[in-house]
Formats: structure tokens, sequence, C-alpha cells
């Protein structure tokens, strides 16, 4: 049975690697020394339903490993059959010890893979093509790593036209995409400066802005967010074009990062 919860693929059936390509099934040795050779640049999938949704939104995974691969299947069986035998083809299974040197965090399903990013030119072409039919969020000098992840799955949830982040935080960064659970092929997801944000009326999360019960928020809107620490830097407040507030009883400093997300996420897309 498929997750109710799970994103329907972006369009039409997920294509089946061919066997004898790079992505075709492999020996356990064959996966673990393509693991090596990929590592340091590849982005990596930590856990069935990271992989699922990586290939699910048309990742390039070029390794992909399992330490039960009858229960991996089993599960997508269960899960994910739309992407079944892609994984079929993909999954090589690998001893319990040599999974766990591969991988920092070892994940419950014992399921891990490596993809391609995608490029930066890419996410941009995305980012800034306009007529846009949904917003991008941008989290203005987050901190937290999981939960810019949070934000990457509810983003892609909603069919945000991307993710940007500002600040020191890398939003592909191996802890970010695990809370992401593999997400970030399914949204635009890039770090930029303030002021190389795309295109579009900048609609910044503040305590002190309107109520945005009472604003419509627009397609084409960029809607900023502050740390839960800081909240909005200088330079994001001064590129603002609005300030909205969230509704919050007395007495609550704040609400967390990703909930202030999905409750504008939800407002945009209810108005």
């Amino acid at each position: 049975m498929r997750d109710p919860h799970d994103p329907q693929p972006a369009s039409g059936p997920v294509p089946v690697p061919e066997a004898g390509s790079a992505s075709a099934s492999a020996s356990a040795s064959e996966s673990v020394d393509a693991w090596h050779r990929l590592a340091d640049t590849a982005v990596l999938l930590d856990g069935f339903h990271a992989l699922k949704h990586a290939v699910r939104f048309g990742a390039e995974v070029r390794a992909a490993v399992a330490t039960d691969r009858a229960a991996a299947l089993a599960l997508a069986d269960e899960l994910a059959p739309d992407v079944r035998d892609t994984l079929d083809v993909l999954l090589a299974e690998v001893p319990e010890p040599a999974y766990r040197a591969l991988v920092p965090r070892p994940h419950p399903t014992g399921v891990a893979a490596l993809a391609v990013r995608p490029s930066r030119e890419a996410n941009l072409r995305a980012l800034t093509r306009t007529p846009r039919t949904a917003p991008v969020v941008v989290l203005d000098q987050p901190r937290d790593l999981g939960n810019a992840g949070a934000v990457i799955r509810l983003a892609a949830g909603f069919g945000a036209t991307g993710v940007v982040t500002t600040g020191t935080l890398d939003p592909w960064h191996p802890t970010v995409v695990r809370g992401g659970a593999g997400l970030h092929f399914a949204t635009a997801v890039e770090r930029l400066a303030v002021d190389e944000l795309p295109a579009g009326p900048v609609f910044a999360l503040d305590p002190e802005g309107e109520d945005i019960r009472g604003v419509k928020l627009p397609d084409d809107a960029v809607l900023a967010f502050g740390s839960e620490r800081s909240g909005l830097s200088v330079a994001l407040r001064g590129r603002s074009d609005h300030l909205v507030s969230l509704p919050m009883r007395a007495q609550v400093s704040s609400y967390n990062l990703a909930t202030s997300v999905a409750m504008a996420l939800f407002h945009w897309s209810a108005s």
C-alpha cells in the first residue's frame, strides 16, 4: 500500500536503469568501491525514505546499498511500489559492518545511497523562472541543520518553488538532507546572498508585522523567515516589501522555524 502522506511522482513512471549502466545493480565489493570514489562529492541519502524520494523525483543515484536487500524491497512493495523496480536494480546488499563503515550514522532501515547534487545553474533557473506558480521560501541565516531539513521537506510537500538559505549554513549538509528525507530533489535548494534573492514581493515574518490572516500571499511571493534566536537580519529586513506576523498567544515567545514555515505555506495554499 502506498504511504498516503507521500507526494505523487513529478510526472510519469520512475525510469528503471538499464542493465549494464552505471546505475545497474552491482556486487557488494563493486558498490563499496564506487562509494569510496564518490563519497566526497555526492549527496548522501540516509535511509530508505530518503532514497525513495530522491528516486521518485529524478535524482541520479550512483550507488545504493542495503544490509538486507529483501527487506528494503519489501518496504518498497508496501510503501513505494512506483519505485520498487528501480530500487531492485540500484540496491546492492552489503554486510552490516561494511555499511556502518560507509555512513556516519547508520539508519534503522539499513539503507543508504549516493546521488549527484543538482547543478547550481539548474536550481537558479528554477528559482528565477517567471511567472512563478508557488512561493520561494527563504531561511535567513538559519542555525539548526535539522530545522532546515524539515523546512525543505515542508516546501516540497506544498509544492514551493524552492528553498533558499542565507548565511553560512549549507542547505545540502548531510544532516539537512537527512532531515529533508531526500526531498531536496523535489524542489530547488540553494544558498544565496540577500541581494541575490529571486525577484518577487518579499513577505518577511516578524512579530511586529501585519497579521498574516488578513494578507493574501501571491504565488510569486518570497517568504522570508529569520532565525529563532535572532530574527530577521538587517539586510533581509531592508529587502522586505511586507512584514507579516503569525497569530500567537500572548506570553508565548516564538514558534519553531519549521512550524512557522508550515503555517505560512498553509495560509498561502488556502487563500
